[in-house]
């Protein structure tokens, strides 16, 4: 059910129809509820499509499993809205492998990718993607 309001960021609009609908559908609910702060709606709408794919280059693809993609989403509302723990843009590095990582950072031409931290490789990955 696309919005009327506006239309999907470009990304989404690559992506399979069911993130689209996750998005959409918690965007629309997240308005209701917040009541005019769109900012915080579009926040929530991202962490549900987070918590069901992960950003492959230009694109979301849905995940083998649910849940966290990264330390800032396993943390309390508030600390999240703070903005503390790290986040990688959609890189799901909760249930990524180091070697997963390593992996998509070589097909992606990242550069020295074996001297690197989970959390290295899924920043490297994140500044490499459409």
């Amino acid at each position: 059910m696309p919005s009327d309001k506006e239309d999907l960021p470009s990304t989404l609009e690559r992506s399979a129809k069911k993130i689209q609908n996750t998005y959409e559908e918690t965007l629309d609910s997240a308005e209701d509820q917040y009541d005019g702060d769109e900012a915080r709606a579009h926040r929530t709408a991202w962490a549900s499509v987070k918590n069901v794919a992960e950003k492959i280059g230009d694109h979301w693809e849905l995940k083998d499993e649910t849940g966290p993609s990264d330390p800032r989403s396993k943390q309390p509302q508030k600390r999240k809205r703070e903005g503390k723990g790290e986040t990688y843009g959609g890189i799901d590095v909760e249930q990524n492998s180091k070697a997963d990582l390593v992996e998509r950072a070589k097909k992606a031409g990242v550069t020295g990718y074996s001297r690197m931290t989970k959390a290295d490789l899924a920043k490297a990955l994140q500044r490499n993607q459409g």
